[in-house]
């Protein structure tokens, strides 16, 4: 079914009235600064204070997508080591499950005592984000169609032929899909580990501007780099997005008629 090219239309004019009520309930209770920022003193703050604040986001970013190369490049080549050999998968899965679940913030600040701030942040971005890849592709390469399976070996294909040819495309929207995920969790992982540094005194990202922001209680620039903390949490998803749509466009029930 073709999509509606006014479907963003509607998220777009909830938003517009959300800034609207933002902007009446500081009018109207004349709130000062410190306490609520209307929108266009963050606005303003964020034109004045673009150096820093763009920036920091940079660095964020930065982070964000070596994080998820590094996730990507992990949790795809240890999904075909666990769909070629499921002892290994048996041995290992539960420790990437203890990454899983064990919470960034609480590691967060051990990881700044033995590695540097940077290493340190990235690693928190890194275990996050790492997860979803290996779960969706593993459980992608694990879905290939039984009579497929079989049809390929009637036909002499070799280990490595049904692999590139049969599990690997059928794996790809289970990629495709964690993917999406961890760009997300990446930069949630990115920013908690900027919180643990700026706590301590350390850092650049937005996160740390955050931080900054609240000790000294500028809280039109603390609205602002969380304004562009949700830009940039725009900004993955969309392009990742976009990548999902042109790989899945031509052959996938999901992609077909556009992106999401």
């Amino acid at each position: 079914m073709e999509r509606s090219p006014f479907r963003w239309l509607l998220p777009i004019g909830v938003l517009a009235l959300l800034v609207a009520a933002w902007h009446f309930i500081v009018t109207l209770n004349n709130l000062p600064p410190y306490v609520l920022p209307a929108p266009g003193a963050v606005l303003e703050t964020l034109i004045r204070d673009r150096a820093v604040l763009f920036g920091s986001m940079l660095v964020t970013l930065e982070t964000t997508a070596l994080a998820l190369l590094l996730a990507v490049a992990g949790g795809v080549g240890l999904a075909l080591i666990f769909a070629s050999a499921r002892i290994v998968e048996f041995s290992l899965f539960p420790i990437a499950v203890i990454l899983q679940v064990t919470p960034v913030i609480a590691v967060a600040p051990l990881m700044l005592i033995y590695m540097s701030t940077d290493s340190a942040v990235l690693l928190c971005a890194w275990i996050v984000a790492f997860f979803p890849v290996l779960s969706n592709t593993t459980l992608g390469l694990n879905s290939v169609d039984p009579n497929l399976r079989d049809l390929f070996r009637l036909a002499g294909a070799s280990r490595w032929q049904t692999l590139a040819l049969l599990r690997l495309p059928t794996a790809l929207p289970y990629f495709l899909g964690g993917l999406r995920i961890a760009g997300g969790l990446a930069l949630i992982g990115a920013v908690v580990g900027e919180i643990a540094a700026g706590s301590a005194g350390q850092g650049s990202g937005l996160a740390f501007r955050i931080v900054e922001s609240a000790y000294r209680l500028n809280i039109p620039r603390l609205f602002a780099a969380l304004l562009l903390i949700s830009l940039a949490g725009i900004l993955i998803y969309a392009v990742l997005s976009l990548l999902s749509w042109l790989a899945l466009r031509r052959w996938h029930e999901s992609e077909i008629g556009g992106p999401a």
